[in-house]
């Protein structure tokens, strides 16, 4: 038997909007089950949080999602019937797993999407089958890009971002994560 990285799967896309990283959320939300683990990389301002606005608009959660940056997680529960989602920001911890510990992520994992803004090294423990979503801004792609602010006064620009989908362990396909470019 191989090692579970012997089973991950990538896709990488180029998302060129803040409104089409929020839809790519959307289209996440559609692969994503009770149980699933996200991890979130991506400097300040990469489009985290607006993935993640994304992805509860595509569970019908309740609560408008955003940034759990001073109260470390925030649970929104489904509006539709389907799982809660769990949305982490482990920015400010700076332990591992044992940090982590003290938000129970584990009791609701099983039931519910967790989503771990900066969770990588820390909630990997977790769950053998996750999905890591890695973030990178393209400087200089285009002329007058955009600037908004969004909820926490964060600086979101419209500069397109390379965005890589890691699966790890048999949960994730190839054939799962090619449903994310449509």
């Amino acid at each position: 038997m191989g090692t579970t990285q012997d089973l991950d799967v990538t896709k990488r896309l180029t998302v060129p909007t803040a409104d089409a990283m929020r839809e790519l959320g959307g289209r996440l939300a559609g692969l994503l089950r009770p149980g699933d683990l996200v991890l979130l990389s991506g400097e300040l301002g990469a489009g985290k949080t607006t993935l993640t606005r994304g992805l509860g608009e595509g569970l019908g959660v309740r609560g408008a999602v955003t940034s759990p940056t001073f109260v470390i997680a925030r649970v929104h529960p489904s509006l539709t019937g389907g799982p809660a989602l769990v949305h982490v920001d482990a920015y400010r911890l700076g332990g591992g797993l044992e940090e982590m510990e003290d938000l129970d992520l584990d009791v609701s994992l099983a039931e519910s999407v967790v989503v771990v803004e900066w969770g990588e090294g820390k909630v990997e423990e977790l769950s053998e089958e996750r999905l890591h979503v890695t973030i990178h801004r393209r400087t200089g792609t285009g002329t007058g890009a955009r600037e908004d602010t969004d909820a926490e006064g964060v600086a979101e620009t419209d500069d397109a971002r390379e965005v890589t989908f890691t699966g790890v362990g048999p949960r994730w396909t190839a054939r799962e994560l090619a449903a994310l470019a449509d």
